[in-house]
């Protein structure tokens, strides 16, 4: 209990100093481009066009709503993360029980191969991370939607219970829960390659006998944790872009967005465009070749 709840200290600090990051990614993601572009270097010192990054983007914010309109859909977000970290919490706790209820010269964990334990081991996260994702999808939706009313300056979605009301009512049930399978598509992709890739280096690309070698296996399971994300990034994009799609929000509706029929949809027009890492970076974001940038409309086209 005390390492859940110190997990949820530390996650609930930790969204909040990256809020503003989520924040100006998920209007990016959308296709909100309010300032134009600027002439500018890339890495090799060759000038290019170049949108506006975090600290342009949010200087503008600020201009706008003040610091605090930087936390806009803060407080669904850390219910999210909360009640995210007790359902994970509590999946993994039913398993360890699980295990502990086995016979007692059941030494099930010592027979597996090193390649079977990593599967089990990933299939339980990936049950957890999955019940967690299901439960704290209504608080992700709200999250987003509050984001997004800064484009066509809405205050439909203005507190926890006021959207879900909201939502409820002109949505159903199923409107908690817009953009779900993508999400979790990309969360189960994830987390499978990451662990099977770490496993693969740790075996065979690495020696026992090495110094340092537990800080090494470390590195590799960051390295391939952010590989795997990178490569799943579309479904993390496309489940947001649904979650926001044809809600009532200028941000969600034409002319600033298509209205999607279903999310595969939305994917198909996104790998037509070109848009599948839209608003996967937010430093040296580079002009999309082919657009031309109107001032006066502040959009692409």
């Amino acid at each position: 209990m005390a390492d859940t709840c110190s997990q949820m200290l530390l996650g609930s600090g930790l969204t909040v100093l990256s809020h503003p990051l989520m924040y100006i990614k998920v209007l990016v993601q959308v296709g909100h481009e309010p300032l134009p572009p600027s002439l500018g270097r890339n890495l090799f010192g060759r000038q290019v066009y170049q949108l506006p990054g975090f600290f342009a983007y949010a200087k503008h914010i600020v201009k706008i709503d003040g610091k605090a309109g930087l936390f806009k859909g803060l407080a669904p977000r850390l219910c999210a993360g909360t009640i995210g970290t007790l359902v994970h919490s509590k999946v993994l706790q039913n398993y360890q029980k699980a295990d502990k209820t086995e016979e007692p010269g059941n030494s099930q964990k010592e027979d597996l191969s090193s390649l079977q334990q990593v599967v089990k081991e990933t299939a339980r996260e990936m049950v957890a991370r999955s019940c967690a994702a299901v439960v704290t999808h209504p608080f992700h939706v709200i999250t987003l939607r509050c984001m997004v009313q800064f484009i066509g300056r809405e205050t439909k979605y203005s507190g926890v219970f006021d959207s879900v009301v909201t939502i409820y009512r002109e949505e159903g049930i199923l409107g908690f829960f817009a953009g779900l399978i993508p999400r979790l598509l990309g969360d189960v992709i994830s987390l499978w390659l990451c662990n099977m890739l770490a496993h693969l280096i740790n075996t065979y690309a690495l020696d026992n006998s090495m110094s340092h070698v537990g800080e090494i296996k470390n590195c590799s399971q960051t390295a391939t944790g952010f590989f795997a994300s990178m490569l799943t990034y579309p479904f993390l994009l496309v489940s947001n872009l649904m979650a926001v799609n044809n809600c009532g929000l200028a941000g969600g509706l034409p002319p600033n967005a298509p209205a999607y029929p279903s999310w595969v949809d939305c994917w198909r027009t996104l790998s037509r465009e070109g848009n599948m890492s839209r608003g996967n970076s937010l430093f040296f974001r580079k002009m999309p070749a082919g657009k031309m940038y109107a001032v006066d409309q502040k959009r692409f086209f």
